[in-house]
């Protein structure tokens, strides 16, 4: 083990004093901290995303379930296993998130949670989740989320303080909950008797949530950029703060996006999810070109809002205007 100087032994310190002493915000705390603390640990904006994922994917390949009950055991089984994901990660980057402005309160970082405590949280709820999920879906389902947290967890997380490839790997573990929903409706055997039509549209759903991270991330990596670099994170912006990798890589991303989105309609053949992905997409792209000329802190702002419209707008229409024909 090599020394990690000065400031990796303060670390070391300051960790071993959240492991071992008493968590301020868990001992005593209010109801509305913990309710607090629970929500940054699981992260329920992204677990949402997530859900909505499976769900659409779901829907694409087969249409509505045959069993709610399980399909709903399905989203639950998800949702454990994102939740654990968002806890290891918090326990596996507190040292950078004590660095950070915008992660420094975390639960874990912030010392409210102890490191022991947080673990049996994460190793309870991705249990739980791989047996739910097995149990409402089987085990491919159960093996794609075990995938999915994998991914994020072992190569993703560690690979932010290694290269700025990190968001590629990381694009690769959000896209793969289209897999859980294509699995869990039976999308291999239909496929194999000869339906292609729900695993062509939930493969454009999958290539669409890669892409589209590219320039999602892209501004959030360049409105932070200072916060990455101080705390040691090799974000793209990071290694070239002139922005112009980060920009090339958002405008390429969301321009491949739109032929992409546009086969999301093919299966159903439905003229209006083909209208909503191209102007969805377009407003996408028009964004993304904005940034790349005038790499700034207002349009990495609108370039961020616009991903969150442009993947809205998708996800809902895929599920009111596309499914099987």
């Amino acid at each position: 083990m090599t020394p990690r100087g000065a400031h990796g032994a303060v670390e070391l310190a300051a960790d071993r004093a959240f492991v071992t002493a008493p968590a301020a915000g868990v001992a005593g705390a209010s109801g509305t901290t913990l309710v607090a603390d629970a929500a940054e640990l699981v992260r329920p904006k992204i677990a949402l995303m997530v859900l909505a994922t499976v769900a659409a994917a779901f829907w694409l390949t087969a249409g509505g379930p045959d069993d709610v009950g399980r399909f709903i055991a399905l989203l639950v089984g998800t949702a454990l296993v994102a939740a654990s994901s968002s806890i290891t990660n918090q326990i596996l980057e507190r040292h950078s998130d004590r660095l950070m402005p915008r992660t420094a309160r975390r639960p874990v970082a912030a010392g409210r949670l102890r490191v022991g405590a947080a673990t049996i949280l994460a190793a309870a709820t991705l249990a739980a989740g791989a047996v739910v999920t097995t149990l409402a879906a089987g085990w491919q389902p159960a093996a794609a989320a075990a995938a999915t947290w994998l991914l994020y967890v072992v190569a993703y997380t560690p690979l932010k303080r290694i290269s700025p490839l990190n968001t590629a790997v990381g694009a690769v573990a959000g896209a793969l909950p289209v897999a859980i929903g294509w699995l869990a409706a039976a999308g291999p055997e239909r496929l194999a008797a000869g339906d292609a039509g729900g695993t062509l549209a939930a493969a454009a759903l999958g290539t669409v949530l890669y892409l589209w991270q590219f320039p999602h991330f892209m501004a959030i990596a360049w409105l932070y950029r200072d916060q990455y670099a101080a705390a040691g994170l090799r974000m793209l912006t990071v290694v070239d703060p002139t922005g112009l990798r980060a920009a090339g890589q958002a405008l390429a991303a969301a321009l491949a996006m739109i032929p992409v989105s546009l086969v999301l309609a093919v299966p159903s053949g439905s003229p209006r999810l083909f209208l909503v992905a191209a102007i969805a997409s377009g407003a996408y792209l028009l964004a993304a070109v904005r940034f790349a000329v005038r790499r700034e802190r207002s349009t990495a702002r609108l370039l961020l809002f616009t991903s969150l419209g442009t993947l809205l707008a998708i996800l809902v229409a895929a599920v009111a205007l596309g499914g099987p024909a």
